[in-house]
């Protein structure tokens, strides 16, 4: 029987929220209203006891000032859990050549089978062709790019939001990239409040283009974004919690009360995330 597979899981260790995070850490406690635990590798694991998950390096250096998740870590994680994490690295647009290096290393030699960015906490714009190099080289490696998008928790509710601006998390900015590289693969995380029914749109208008369902709570999704899951959006859309700042047991408790037919919420746990990582026999 096949077990969900939650596609937006980040380190609950001290590598990344007292590492990466560091000062933004009080903002994301506030937002999300919980205390961060920091955890070891053990008790991540046992958290995704019977489930799957897709774990993500973080590398915001440059913009952030802070230092990376690697790719080798998040790797190493899961070579040590194989049956619960699947390893997608992080690259940082803003380091050039580097960046492009680092990304083909870590699916040549790491494996990683794909990329996360948060545009807004690495200070670039997806639709900068300054860094369509980067995204080509992505898109030749085959393996999908993981986007915020939305309002995000990093800086939220503290003055300029410590530097961060919404514009380059903006849903338009993943379709001007979905454009220009129609063989590269997007999903763009969370509900992308404010722009949910432009995200929508994107969506529905790029078949290279996905979302996934973390960083809410699902009684908090906007009704924009459900009435479309049972429709539009139900071959496009991603099981994903953010964890640790949503935990996976709370997710699916309250995704199983909504009305959808039992082949759609199959969709979305795991079948749509099995198609597009080409893990279907």
């Amino acid at each position: 029987m096949p077990v969900p597979l939650d596609f937006h899981v980040h380190p609950s260790t001290s590598e990344y929220l007292e590492g990466s995070l560091g000062s933004y850490l009080p903002d994301l406690e506030h937002h999300f209203r919980m205390e961060m635990r920091v955890r070891t590798v053990e008790e991540m694991a046992a958290d995704f006891e019977g489930l799957r998950g897709v774990l993500l390096a973080w590398d915001a250096e440059t913009f952030s000032g802070r230092p990376a998740v690697t790719n080798d870590f998040v790797v190493s994680v899961c070579r040590r859990y194989p049956d619960r994490f699947i390893p997608f690295g992080s690259v940082d647009p803003l380091k050039g050549e580097a960046a492009i290096a680092e990304a083909r290393r870590a699916v040549r030699e790491l494996s990683v089978k794909g990329f996360k960015f948060h545009p807004a906490a690495q200070g670039f714009r997806p639709s900068d062709p300054r860094h369509f190099p980067l995204f080509e080289e992505i898109a030749g490696l085959h393996v999908p790019c993981l986007f915020h998008a939305g309002t995000t928790g990093l800086g939220a509710g503290t003055p300029g939001g410590s530097g961060i601006a919404l514009a380059p998390v903006q849903p338009i900015q993943f379709d001007t990239l979905a454009a220009a590289f129609p063989t590269l693969v997007i999903v763009c995380a969370h509900p992308a409040w404010p722009w949910q029914l432009e995200m929508n749109a994107v969506a529905a208008h790029k078949a290279n283009l996905y979302i996934d369902l973390s960083g809410w709570a699902p009684k908090y999704f906007p009704p924009e974004l459900t009435r479309e899951l049972g429709r539009g959006l139900q071959d496009k859309a991603l099981f994903g919690t953010d964890y640790p700042f949503i935990l996976p047991e709370r997710w699916l408790r309250e995704f199983e009360t909504f009305d959808l037919p039992p082949d759609v919420k199959e969709k979305i746990l795991w079948r749509n995330a099995e198609r597009l990582l080409d893990l279907v026999d």
